[in-house]
C-alpha cells in the first residue's frame, strides 16, 4: 500500500463533519467603579467559542466590546475586538460568537480576553483578564514531555506513547547533528487514534489529511492508529521537522524557505529515504528526468507521481548539501533566511552560488550532466 502523501496543511482549507462538542466555562467576574461585568465562555469545538457577558449600571451602558489576543508565535502583541450587538440600558447582556469557519484555531489554542465596558456619562469598565483554552473536549487526553516536546493522546498503551516519543527524539537529535537546528520552543503534539478522529477535529479537512503542523502555534495533530505505528513514526516526525524549521526561520518579513529544503529537511527528519521514494529517484535519474531544484522551489506537482519524486529529490538536496558541505553550512543557510533573506541570495551568500548551481553540482554528483537551462553561478566559497 502505498502511503500517505505527507502535507503541510493551510489553516484556511478547513470543513468539519461532526457534530462538535459542548463545554461552557465560566471564567470571570468583575466590578469596578459603577459598572459590573459578568463573563463566561461556552466552547463547541472546533466550531467556535461564543463569549457571553452581562454588564450592570446606575446609568444606561452604551458601549461593549471584547478585546481578545491569541498566543502564538509573533513579532506584535496583536490583539483583536468584537463589539456585540445589544440595546442600551442599565442592565445588558449579549455574546459574540467566534466562528471558526472564518478563523479557525488548533486544539489547545490559548486565549486571552476581557470585556470593555462604556455608559452614558463617559464611565469605562476593564474586567479582568482571563485565559481559556480551545481544547478537544471530545476525549479524556494523557500526557507525557521530554525536553522540548510534549505527547497528549487518549488511545494506546503506555509502550505505544513511548514508542512515539522515542521516535521524536531521535528525529530532533537527527537534525541537530546534521543541520545544527535545535527547538528554541516548546511544542505540544495531539496523537489522535486515527486520521477520521483527527479530521473530526478540523474544520473542512481534505479526505486524506493525516497529519498538521499549525505553525506559529507550537501545535502539531495526527492521527496515528496503533496498527499503523511505523507510518506515524515518519509521519511525526515529518511534521516535527516542520514545526521546528519554520519555528528558527522565523522573520519579519513573511519570507520563507524553498519549497524543496522545507520538504527535504523533514523528509531527512525521518531517516533513512524510504524504498519507494528511493526507487522512484533511482527511475528519474536512469533516465535523465528529474524535476529542476527552481520548479521545486513552487509548491509539488499535484500529480502523485511527481509529487512523490519531488519529495525524493528534496531528500537527495538536503543530502547532498549536508555531507558536501557539513552541518556548519547548513546551520547558517537557516539563519540567513530567519534574517528574510531570498532564495538565490541566501545560497550565494553561505554556498558561493544559486539554485542553478546546485542544480548543476547536484546532478553531477548523480552522474549527470547540467540540465540544459541550468547555469553554475561561480563557488566563491571553497567547499
Amino acid at each position: 500500500m502505498r502511503k500517505m502523501p505527507r502535507i503541510l496543511l493551510s489553516l484556511a482549507a478547513l470543513l468539519i463533519l461532526i457534530l462538535p462538542s459542548v463545554m461552557p466555562v465560566y471564567l470571570s467576574s468583575a466590578a469596578l467603579g459603577d459598572i459590573k461585568i459578568d463573563s463566561s465562555v461556552q466552547s463547541s469545538f472546533p466550531m467556535g467559542i461564543e463569549f457571553k457577558v452581562r454588564a450592570e449600571s446606575d446609568t444606561d451602558i452604551v458601549k461593549l466590546r471584547l478585546q481578545y489576543k491569541v498566543t502564538r508565535q509573533n513579532y506584535a502583541d496583536v490583539a483583536s475586538e468584537a463589539w456585540p450587538t445589544f440595546t442600551p440600558w442599565t442592565v445588558v447582556q449579549t455574546s459574540w460568537m467566534w466562528d471558526m469557519r472564518r478563523s479557525s484555531l488548533p486544539p489547545g489554542a490559548k486565549i486571552e480576553y476581557h470585556w470593555v465596558a462604556e455608559d452614558i456619562a463617559g464611565k469605562r469598565t476593564d474586567s479582568p483578564t482571563s485565559v481559556m483554552n480551545f481544547d478537544d473536549g471530545r476525549y479524556r487526553w494523557q500526557s507525557i514531555s521530554e525536553g522540548a516536546v510534549t505527547l497528549l493522546w487518549y488511545q494506546g498503551s503506555q509502550s505505544f506513547i513511548n514508542d512515539l516519543m522515542s521516535s521524536t527524539q531521535q528525529a530532533l537529535q537527527r537534525l541537530a547533528k546534521d543541520t545544527g537546528a535545535r527547538p528554541r520552543r516548546q511544542v505540544r503534539i495531539y496523537i489522535y487514534a486515527n486520521p477520521t478522529d483527527l479530521r473530526g477535529a478540523l474544520v473542512y479537512p481534505q479526505e486524506w489529511t493525516g497529519g498538521v503542523t499549525f505553525v506559529g502555534f507550537d501545535v502539531i495533530a495526527i492521527g496515528i492508529s496503533q496498527s499503523q505505528v511505523d507510518w506515524g513514526k515518519r509521519a511525526l516526525a515529518h511534521e516535527l521537522v516542520h514545526w521546528l524549521i519554520h519555528g528558527i526561520t522565523f522573520n519579519s518579513y513573511g519570507a520563507g524557505l524553498p519549497v524543496w529544503l522545507d520538504e527535504g529537511l523533514a523528509v531527512y527528519g525521518e531517516g533513512n529515504m524510504s524504498p519507494d521514494d528511493k526507487a522512484l529517484l533511482d527511475k528519474a535519474i536512469a533516465q535523465n528526468r528529474l524535476i529542476s531544484v527552481r520548479t521545486l522551489s513552487s509548491p509539488f506537482s499535484a500529480i502523485p507521481e511527481q509529487a512523490y519524486l519531488s519529495y525524493a529529490e528534496s531528500y537527495s538536496l538536503v543530502a547532498f548539501l549536508i555531507q558536501r558541505y557539513g552541518r556548519d553550512r547548513m546551520s547558517q543557510l537557516l539563519d540567513v533566511f530567519r534574517q528574510g533573506s531570498g532564495y538565490d541570495d541566501a545560497f550565494k551568500q553561505v554556498y558561493g552560488f544559486d539554485q542553478s548551481g546546485l542544480d548543476t553540482l547536484w546532478r553531477a554528483s548523480l552522474g549527470l550532466s547540467p540540465a540544459p537551462t541550468a547555469r553554475l553561478v561561480p563557488q566563491l566559497v571553497p567547499a
